[in-house]
């Protein structure tokens, strides 16, 4: 199933990349190509196979991200975000996800995880109301994550959920207007005293903890990893696609050029340009290989029926903060080098230099704190995070 979507998807690249610009221009995706995705089965990658679903070797899943992200970041984010909630909905109560999948397979959830929201006890579940920022691809999910504080007696928080809210329950502000993603639609969701079931609500310490009350229907291997594993390694694969298109446009578009400065001459025939192009694909491949490998390791534990070791939680972070960082690194020297012909609004190079840097200020992308939590461990401190 995954090579299948891989296929299909690079079918429909030629497309997606021709709408990139006015995806980024009308700051959302285009339905026409949410529906080639989800017809291509993407959203399903992640999703039990008791709803349709795929339940894709996870490094699959963002192989395709990449691919996607690499032609429109937009597109590709908003695909990643959208295709990893069918993985963390599978932890859900098994009534939730009925609700959700039982009559639409192909239901899409966007997500808001800050707490935000408050949550106030109520019979059989509780009463939410608040407001989120940043929820990709909202306009195209007829569900939403948010995150919310429970509150006690005396109106002090007590837990931290996330919680599942139809759209019959929520409204959508139009508020979205940035330098980079500009086309995911990261609008933000509102939600005015709407009564949640106890099953629609999830503790998130008990999802960190892999006791998701969804693993006691959902046994497969993929739900048996990590969220801090599955969540920030989707956050980062977008990155590194764009990286490896903003890539691909310079090669092509440098390799015939001749200077008109610095002496004239061809492009590629300068030492300083091939050292750039050498440096940003070493830094390409260092961000794949690790990702996969720690991905990749971390499913075979899970396929083992093993614990996941907390140095490879934590290696995994450490990797996936730097493969941002690489990825980023290879962009900025590209997009410098490629001097002026890299300023002009819808060029693929400026395009992907405003994405990537656009993605990499998501708090799953937050370098120090996550390399911090690596050194802890490797000194022998406890180390307590939601995102290991």
């Amino acid at each position: 199933m995954s090579n299948e979507v891989l296929d299909a998807v690079r079918a429909l690249l030629p497309k997606i990349a021709e709408r990139a610009r006015s995806t980024d221009e009308d700051r959302r995706v285009p339905a026409e190509s949410i529906r080639e995705l989800i017809r291509a089965g993407v959203f399903r990658m992640l999703q039990p196979k008791r709803y349709g679903g795929a339940e894709s070797d996870p490094v699959s899943f963002y192989e395709v991200i990449r691919e996607i992200s690499a032609v429109c970041g937009s597109t590709g984010w908003t695909a990643a975000v959208l295709g990893v909630h069918p993985w963390q909905l599978a932890l859900f109560d098994e009534a939730a996800q009925d609700e959700v999948w039982g009559s639409d397979p192909d239901a899409l959830i966007s997500s808001s995880y800050a707490p935000v929201g408050r949550l106030v006890p109520a019979e059989g579940g509780y009463r939410l109301s608040g407001r989120w920022r940043f929820s990709s691809g909202c306009e195209h999910a007829s569900w939403a994550m948010v995150g919310g504080l429970v509150l006690g007696d005396q109106g002090r928080p007590v837990d931290v959920m996330t919680v599942l809210v139809p759209r019959s329950d929520y409204s959508i502000a139009d508020v979205w207007d940035v330098i980079g993603l500009r086309g995911t639609g990261s609008n933000d969701i509102l939600v005015e005293d709407a009564f949640v079931p106890a099953q629609r609500v999830m503790r998130n310490h008990d999802m960190a903890q892999l006791r998701g009350p969804g693993q006691e229907v959902n046994t497969g291997p993929l739900f048996r990893i990590p969220f801090g594993t599955v969540f920030t390694t989707t956050i980062t694969a977008p990155v590194i696609g764009m990286a490896v298109g903003c890539y691909r446009s310079y090669v092509t578009a440098m390799r015939d050029r001749v200077r008109l400065s610095l002496g004239g001459g061809r492009f590629a025939e300068d030492q300083f340009a091939q050292v750039a192009v050498a440096r940003a694909a070493s830094e390409i491949d260092a961000a794949i290989l690790q990702t996969d490998r720690n991905v990749r390791e971390t499913y075979e534990h899970a396929v083992r029926g093993e614990a996941i070791p907390v140095e490879l939680r934590l290696r995994v972070r450490r990797d996936q903060v730097r493969a941002t960082e690489r990825a980023l690194e290879a962009i900025d020297i590209l997009f410098k080098t490629a001097g002026g012909n890299s300023l002009s609004r819808g060029n693929p190079i400026e395009r992907a230099w405003r994405d990537a840097h656009a993605g990499s200020v998501h708090v799953a992308n937050d370098v120090e704190r996550a390399l911090a939590m690596y050194g802890k461990g490797e000194f022998g401190l406890a180390v307590e995070d939601n995102l290991i």
